[in-house]
């Protein structure tokens, strides 16, 4: 395990430093009569925060900032209608929000860019017109951007700076740090030290309320019943600006997955904040208790529904965490709920995200499992033979999203139970939800819901069979199903269950070394060999009847 090393074009792009520009590829026109542009501050679609570090020291007089929609960034993987839709009116607004402030924002279109159009090429031409000394950006989160970008500014013959994305809590340098050394790499340690260093949910250097999580609290099932009323998160509607925008990707986008019916993310800091306000007063306190349950036509439920904003930096982390631990130190929440919903913003998400930049380009590529299955082409559609499943398909398609257990034990456990290729499933989950960039995105899929890094971020594979879906949906799924999850073989055994057992039998070995997956493999060590070829059989008929 490479726990320790840190990736080169990673490592440096969160120096902030300058790099040396090679032998010119193109000319660049003198200046004379013209003013210099001294910083040509780009900022990519992602990098939504007028507070970045690229524009430290810069000067409305002296630099100018430079944007860009490209056809490249909604095709390379197939991007959802909602997904574009959001990072183009996203970008329009903050183009117009800089404007205001003084800013020269030299922003380019879709509508003015052609189908073949790129980032490094519009980037190349627009630095052979502005002709900048300089190019500045904050660090890309995503490798292939940085690759390019790099690149572009050295055919340009430019200097480019990269500077350090303090958007988040702990820089590369330092999850490097943390991760040198250890044997393995565990969110759960990690998390502890962030809570320590930031003085998070702590009271008297112990942890709030004597415990460093409340899962045993947060794991519960709704009733037979269901959820109850449940608070709408707020939905914005379009104004002129985003207006503009969707009509344009229903017309150049008319072919990608998705639907903009009903679209109301936030596009502007003072929506994502209004975001934020309403999930703390509304829907926090409820959050811990129900945060893995499942429900038919509920994405949202009492989940917060602010990761597109903040993977935009519409939104700061320190003022989430904030906010939510206000909300407890105020009586306003349980401990249970503020801790659950803290950890996967000051835990998970810098954890996924120190994964990525340690461990890419290779860990892209990681297939730990020998997975090599195609994607069942009914993700593109939701037309899936499950009911929990297909649910969960059509509400991604539809919105751009699905709450996390739907992502994970839904949707993701049954390309892992299926085994297919995992580069795949992570090129369907960034192509589908609006909070879809690649830095949080790829460890999330490759690393925790795949398993295809062998155990660099989680310490086994999250494999369950149909008896999870039914306790944590109290069986409301089932009860439209024709499957049952308690058979695992036969005319009604549940998919995920057959699945489940075949993936026992398939990877045996590895289960039953690892200590967390041992009672598994004692359990498949049982069968007999006559359940072993009917399961194997079986599964081999679904997969080829549901390809």
């Amino acid at each position: 395990m490479r726990s320790g090393k840190t990736g080169g074009d990673a490592s440096r792009a969160h120096r902030g430093n300058k790099v040396p520009v090679a032998r010119p590829l193109m000319t660049r026109p003198e200046t004379s009569g013209q003013t210099a542009l001294r910083h040509l501050v780009l900022v990519l679609g992602d990098q939504l925060d007028g507070t970045a570090a690229a524009f430290d020291g810069c000067d409305p007089a002296q630099d100018a900032i430079w944007m860009a929609e490209v056809q490249e960034e909604s095709t390379h993987v197939w991007s959802s209608q909602a997904r574009i839709a959001l990072f183009l009116g996203a970008m329009r607004h903050f183009a117009s929000e800089r404007r205001e402030q003084g800013w020269t924002v030299h922003y380019r279109r879709l509508e003015e860019t052609g189908a073949d159009a790129t980032l490094a090429g519009e980037l190349l031409r627009a630095i052979e017109r502005l002709r900048p000394r300089t190019v500045r950006l904050t660090a890309p989160g995503d490798h292939r951007v940085l690759k390019s970008l790099r690149a572009t500014a050295a055919r340009a013959a430019v200097p480019i700076e990269i500077c350090a994305d303090r958007h988040f809590y702990v820089s590369v340098q330092e999850f490097a740090a943390h991760a040198r050394g250890r044997r393995q790499l565990r969110l759960e340690y990690f998390y502890r030290e962030q809570r320590r260093r930031h003085d998070v949910l702590m009271e008297n250097g112990e942890p709030a309320g004597g415990r460093w999580n409340f899962d045993e609290d947060n794991r519960q099932s709704f009733p037979p019943s269901g959820p109850g009323a449940v608070p709408a998160a707020p939905r914005f509607d379009p104004d002129p600006t985003t207006s503009e925008v969707l009509a344009l990707v229903r017309s150049r986008f008319a072919g990608h997955p998705g639907r903009l019916a009903g679209f109301g993310w936030a596009v502007t800091r003072a929506q994502a904040r209004a975001a934020l306000q309403s999930f703390v007063r509304e829907r926090l306190a409820e959050f811990g208790r129900w945060q893995d349950a499942l429900w038919p036509n509920e994405s949202g439920l009492w989940h917060s529904q602010l990761s597109a904003s903040l993977n935009l930096k519409l939104l700061h982390p320190r003022e989430v965490v904030a906010a939510a631990e206000e909300a407890w130190q105020s009586g306003a929440v349980p401990l249970a709920s503020a801790e659950g919903f803290i950890r996967q913003i000051l835990g998970w998400r810098e954890y996924v995200r120190g994964i990525y930049w340690t461990r890419m380009p290779e860990y892209a590529e990681s297939n730990a499992l020998a997975a090599h299955a195609d994607l069942p082409r009914f993700y593109w559609t939701g037309e899936a033979p499950m009911p929990c499943l297909a649910d969960a398909l059509r509400q991604t398609l539809a919105n751009g999203y699905a709450h996390h257990i739907q992502r994970l034990m839904v949707i993701g456990l049954y390309a892992l139970l299926l085994g297919v290729e995992p580069r795949q499933v992570h090129a369907w989950f960034l192509a589908v939800y609006v909070d879809a960039v690649e830095w949080v995105e790829l460890p999330n899929v490759i690393g925790m819901s795949q398993f295809a890094d062998g155990g660099v971020m989680a310490s086994k594979p999250y494999i369950a069979s149909g008896q999870y879906i039914r306790r944590m949906c109290s069986g409301a799924y089932c009860a439209q199903c024709r499957f049952d999850p308690a058979v695992r073989a036969g005319p009604k055994a549940c998919p995920y269950t057959l699945l489940y057992w075949d993936f026992l039998l398939r990877h045996e070995t590895m289960l039953a070394a690892n200590p967390r997956t041992a009672l598994q493999a004692r359990n498949v060590a049982r069968l007999s060999e006559t359940e072993r070829e009917t399961i194997v059989r079986q599964a081999g008929l679904w997969r080829r009847a549901n390809s």
